[in-house]
């Protein structure tokens, strides 16, 4: 694989051993410029010995040890005030309304990519995420990383997806392929395999886990919990862990934590609910050595929640191994998930006591809403609060990108259908507001209801839910506080 080590000079800067492999399209190497600098590559020349490069064709000589010159700015920043008054959906015409609710981007299927598609659309359903990938910037010395070049790709992606037209991500599949040859595999055709969604789901995350870096709050003042990265700060959970054996009745219970970064729902003749299958894995007997006893002894390992993320992934478990056939053959069994989701149960007693300040707000503002429509009427501080788009705090005030009351709402879900994780086809279907989903079927764009989603539990050979996504309920402040912040 013909890889060299290059230098970028970009204005007065200076970017040694950044790493060039010309056997992927040159747009990835834009792309890494993109994230090293900020000039995006349609606003890019890239020179070397009087040549120009162009997206699709490595039409000038790189070699180790070679200046690569950069020109280009980055997107202006306009300070000026705007020209055009905001205007409420209320008050727009049907063009109007037409041209603020445009689709979406949808991602071409480049031959069997269908689940990169749907994982991306689900993944770029996180605000904070699109946000803290706008921002990243690469350190001088650390171009060369395979986890570098799937976050430089994956904000290349999300700026190209703002268009709101259809986007051939290419540069990201030659990045995955190249940070995880496994799903670079083909078929006898010729024709790229399909691949688990999940899995690409969990890699993506695993490399973004390495680079992209955790959010700092604008407060100074506050005494935050410190993280490693932005994936661990907002999807990152910690089980406290409970080992005990009542065979040995003279070892001591073993206390440890574990962090997740999703959650699973195994599926069993029992199992009919999301919740139910959760709450059921959280207590299980295991069988391992005893050193008391010297020999294997039955052990219940008990796990509660003592962090709950931000965003809340959770995974049906419904691809089963079976070695004869030599497939993962799917579950279809109909499990129900609500649109709102509680973990409260779920957590310790210590997160609970944490959950409930927030939880109260929650019933306060419920029953005063209750209250409202009982006696018929829509104050003027019902129709300013409508108006305010200001909410409460999701997230403890000392643990940025945590979640304070343990309610969740349903952002997105990743489909299969099909009878194999190795074939069929993956779909992501995205809430845009609290009537209508997106359904993002690769390229092909479309709005769905409410209840379209909840036929996504399974029980026959249509899509499946598969993953899970959920986001923070957030709960409006009370008119009137909004001026205090």
């Amino acid at each position: 694989m013909p890889t060299y080590k290059v230098k970028v000079k970009w204005g007065r800067e200076m970017y040694p051993n950044i790493e060039v492999n010309t056997d992927e399209d040159p747009l990835l190497f834009k792309a890494q410029l993109f994230a090293l600098t900020g000039v995006a590559p349609e606003r890019q020349k890239v020179m070397c010995k009087g040549g120009i490069l162009k997206d699709n064709e490595w039409n000038i000589q790189i070699k180790d040890g070679a200046t690569v010159l950069l020109l280009g700015t980055k997107d202006p920043v306009n300070q000026e005030p705007p020209t055009v008054a905001v205007k409420f959906i209320e008050d727009m015409n049907d063009t109007e309304m037409a041209a603020v609710t445009e689709m979406p981007a949808g991602l071409t299927n480049l031959g069997n990519t269908c689940y990169m598609n749907a994982t991306v659309q689900c993944l770029r359903a996180v605000p904070e995420l699109r946000t803290s990938l706008d921002s990243f910037l690469v350190e001088t010395g650390d171009a060369g990383s395979l986890a570098l070049a799937i976050t430089s790709a994956m904000k290349f992606l999300f700026k190209q997806m703002e268009r709101g037209s259809t986007v051939t991500p290419i540069v990201l599949l030659q990045t995955l392929h190249r940070a995880s040859p496994q799903f670079s595999q083909t078929g006898e055709n010729g024709t790229y395999r399909q691949q688990d969604a999940n899995e690409c789901w969990s890699e993506l995350l695993k490399m973004l886990q390495q680079k992209l870096p955790a959010v700092n709050a604008i407060e100074e003042a506050k005494q935050l919990k410190k993280y490693n990265s932005f994936i661990e700060q907002f999807f990152g959970g910690t089980f406290d862990v409970e080992m005990s054996s009542p065979e040995a009745v003279d070892e001591p219970v073993s206390n440890s934590k574990e962090q997740f970064l999703q959650l699973s729902c195994f599926i069993s003749p029992e199992v009919k609910y999301l919740h139910s299958g959760l709450k059921s894995r959280l207590k299980e007997q295991l069988v391992k050595r005893s050193e008391t006893l010297g020999r294997d002894a039955t052990y219940t390992r008990s796990c509660l929640i003592s962090r709950l993320p931000a965003y809340l992934t959770v995974q049906f478990v419904r691809f089963q191994y079976k070695g004869r056939e030599g497939i993962n053959a799917k579950v279809l069994k109909d499990i129900k998930f609500p649109m709102d989701f509680d973990a409260f149960d779920l957590c310790t007693e210590e997160l609970k006591a944490k959950l409930c300040p927030m939880r109260a707000k929650f019933k306060e503002a419920e029953d005063k809403k209750v209250e409202n429509q009982m006696i018929d009427t829509v104050s003027n501080v019902g129709k300013e609060e409508s108006k305010q788009g200001e909410y409460e705090e999701f997230s403890f005030d000392d643990d940025l990108g945590s979640n304070n009351s343990g309610f969740y709402t349903l952002q997105a879900v990743l489909t299969h259908k099909g009878r194999s994780s190795s074939s069929g086809h993956y779909v992501a279907w995205v809430r845009h507001n609290d009537e209508t989903w997106f359904k993002f079927d690769d390229d092909v764009v479309s709005s769905v209801t409410n209840d379209e989603i909840l036929r996504l539990s399974g029980g026959g050979d249509w899509h499946c839910a598969y993953v899970l996504l959920y986001a923070p309920k957030l709960l409006k402040k009370p008119a009137g506080e909004e001026s205090k912040n």
